[in-house]
């Protein structure tokens, strides 16, 4: 079963439909200290946001096809603040020639009863994850380096273990439909951060849930 590739986007605000524009890569543990040096060069906040979230996917299967995909969000830093519920569409398949990965986005603010809310409506949790990591801001754009550790007991997110020896980095963009000129701006600021990072257009077929 494919699904779109996996974001660890921290909880942000806004009500948005629009465009991402995303490159993925990661770094060995070893050498994040390096990379999160070069950002503080390179960004517009020399000291990087902080965050601790707790993803929750949520899968609706129907008769046939996909099953429809919504992503529920949390911070733990800051537990008084609304949830987010976030759609990723499938990756446009258009103009090869593009530098990043393009796919509608859908981030809307929730109520804390946003998990019951998705399990009334016919949604059944299919994983849950949480991620820590740092934020930096170039312009529009968002970098974020992040770790993924599982949830070893369902909803206990003091008991988790670390998916990899490594960070995931992401690089992206929100803007309206149409504005190709942002994936040639972030593969610009990308390549500034070789060889530390590689971050690439990710092939959604090689994704799997």
């Amino acid at each position: 079963m494919e699904a779109p590739p996996v974001s660890a986007m921290p909880v942000t605000g806004g009500a948005v439909n629009m465009m991402e524009y995303l490159l993925q890569g990661s770094v060995f543990d070893q050498a994040l200290e390096s990379l999160l040096h070069r950002l503080r060069g390179l960004c517009d906040n020399m000291e990087p946001e902080t965050f601790t979230d707790h993803e929750l996917v949520y899968l609706l299967k129907g008769q046939q096809g996909n099953p429809f995909i919504l992503r529920a969000r949390r911070s733990l830093s800051h537990p008084t603040s609304p949830w987010h519920l976030r759609y990723l569409g499938q990756p446009e398949v258009g103009d090869k020639s593009r530098h990043a990965l393009v796919r509608n986005c859908v981030d809307v603010a929730a109520s804390h009863s946003l998990p019951d809310f998705l399990n009334e409506m016919g949604f059944r949790m299919d994983h849950e994850f949480v991620a820590n990591g740092h934020i930096f801001r170039k312009g529009a754009m968002k970098i974020v380096v992040s770790k993924l550790s599982r949830i070893l007991v369902p909803g206990n997110t003091d008991n988790t273990e670390r998916l990899s020896l490594s960070y995931l980095v992401e690089q992206s963009v929100l803007a309206p439909a149409g504005q190709d000129t942002m994936s040639e701006e972030m593969r610009s600021f990308a390549e500034q951060l070789k060889p530390l990072v590689h971050l690439e257009k990710i092939d959604p077929s090689k994704q799997r849930h």
